[in-house]
């Protein structure tokens, strides 16, 4: 058995272990980093990343069946599913070897195996369930992520109950799919399976689909995957889930009780934290709905002790849990400057029209007590949205009438997930709608619906 000391322990190598590893060795601290699977965790090997590969694969295939509109044309257009998957995997070996390198390249020990507090300053790590390793170390990051949560009574067998890693490397291309939740992961995969001809259903207990955007928003998106030939189950429930030669998903709804039958079931209703066997009870670090409590610089409930990314609880997106990492690293120096907003983040969904989002949306800024300015642009009249041949959406803001100040942001259309980024930094820094139409915006540019947008809240857009 070994024994290490380090100023920094991380366990867990996902886009938040990862990134809090990299900033605390920059800021002058000895680093050690423990992963039972490959670095990168679930985000580079079997979430976002691989899954955008995917998402472009059916981009461009429904962009050449519609090659007519540009003025080229083409013969025997087909999908090779096979080919597909391997381009997200190779993808995804490409990026995580890329981590690989940032590990050597500023001098953190990668320890394999599974990492368990045996203390409030020692880890353990195992192989196959004997300890190899010993750590000592004045400070530990956990960030061991999450996994697929289910339905009681259903269980996920990886074979015809899948979860989204099954369904971006299966062998055989679906002739049939059941999406089982209508937030990001399933729209997501229902786009992507939908496009290249797979018989796609969601199925989805509220009353709309991507139920954390803008209601208004989200309708959008919706009526745009129902035009493409998805089935959507809204206000429905599963009651469970059947499996023989295929999958017979039991669902009720206000039109009463019936079946959903196809080759596969994709289960996609959400993610719980991966906080058991960690020594966490033993040290009486708090834990609510399997999500370690934190505060803003991602401090439990033990001193010394971090939590950051998906096991700290939502939102469960691996931009928060990098910036949550920096955080506490810094933390951990005497360098964090402010903690994470946990209201304040990019919420992205990569089917096409895209939907992104940050802040409060219409519905939540009214319940908050605000009286609101809105404002809309439509891409239709942008020239660029005309030249590109992507005309569907539009750009929706939520501002204080009392002082412009913008609440919320939220857009459908083409690169609506690069378009959030002006708005995600509006937000942050507290900016008003005068200061966003009176931002010199690029001719031509989708962006310039933001101005637009911005000046519609307050009557005075040029373009509508």
């Amino acid at each position: 058995m070994l024994e290490h000391q380090y100023d920094v322990t991380v366990v867990g190598g996902g886009p938040g272990g990862y990134v809090a590893a990299i900033r605390a060795a920059q800021l002058g601290l000895k680093v050690g980093l423990v992963e039972s699977d490959r670095l990168g965790g679930i985000c580079l090997n079997w979430g976002c990343i691989p899954s955008k590969a995917l998402l472009k694969s059916a981009e461009l295939y429904n962009l050449m069946k519609r090659s007519d509109e540009f003025g080229i044309s083409h013969k025997d257009l087909s999908v090779d599913f096979t080919k597909i998957i391997k381009r997200s995997r190779d993808v995804s070996e490409r990026i995580t070897k890329g981590v690989e390198f940032l590990m050597k390249k500023n001098k953190i020990d990668v320890l394999k195996g599974f990492g368990k507090l045996t203390g409030k300053a020692t880890v353990s790590v195992s192989n196959d369930g004997k300890v190899t390793d010993t750590i000592k170390s004045k400070a530990v990051i956990l960030a061991t992520g999450g996994r697929p949560r289910t339905i009681p009574g259903v269980a996920i067998d990886r074979k015809k109950i899948i979860t989204s890693t099954e369904a971006m490397m299966l062998q055989e291309q679906p002739k049939s799919l059941a999406v089982i939740g209508g937030g990001a992961i399933g729209i997501e995969f229902a786009y992507f399976y939908n496009s290249i001809g797979t018989r796609v259903t969601v199925i989805e207990m509220m009353p709309g689909i991507l139920p954390l955007e803008d209601r208004e928003m989200s309708k959008l998106v919706e009526s745009s995957l129902k035009k493409a030939g998805i089935e959507i189950m809204t206000g429905t429930k599963v009651e469970g889930v059947k499996v023989g030669k295929d999958v017979e998903v039991s669902v009720s709804s206000e039109e009463g009780k019936k079946s959903v039958k196809a080759d596969l079931a994709l289960m996609a209703i959400g993610v719980q934290g991966n906080s058991e066997n960690l020594g966490l009870e033993e040290l009486g670090i708090k834990i609510e709905k399997s999500f370690i409590k934190v505060d803003e610089f991602g401090r439990t409930s033990v001193p010394g002790i971090y939590a950051i990314g998906d096991v700290s609880g939502p939102p469960l997106l691996a931009h928060v849990a990098s910036h949550e990492g920096i955080v506490a690293a810094e933390h951990i120096t005497g360098k964090a400057k402010h903690g994470i907003d946990r209201s304040v983040f990019p919420s992205c969904t990569y089917c096409q029209p895209q939907i992104a989002s940050v802040g409060m949306t219409e519905e939540a800024a009214i319940k908050a007590g605000y009286k609101v300015k809105v404002g809309r642009f439509p891409f239709r009249p942008l020239g660029k949205a005309l030249a590109i041949g992507e005309t569907e959406g539009q750009v929706k803001l939520v501002f204080d009438e009392k002082y412009g100040e913008l609440l919320g942001a939220h857009i459908v259309g083409s690169e609506a997930t690069e378009m959030i980024a002006e708005l995600m930094t509006a937000k942050s820094l507290e900016t008003t709608y005068e200061e966003l139409w009176r931002t010199m915006h690029a001719h031509p540019t989708l962006a310039e619906a933001v101005m637009e947008a911005a000046g519609n809240a307050y009557g005075v857009a040029i373009h509508i």
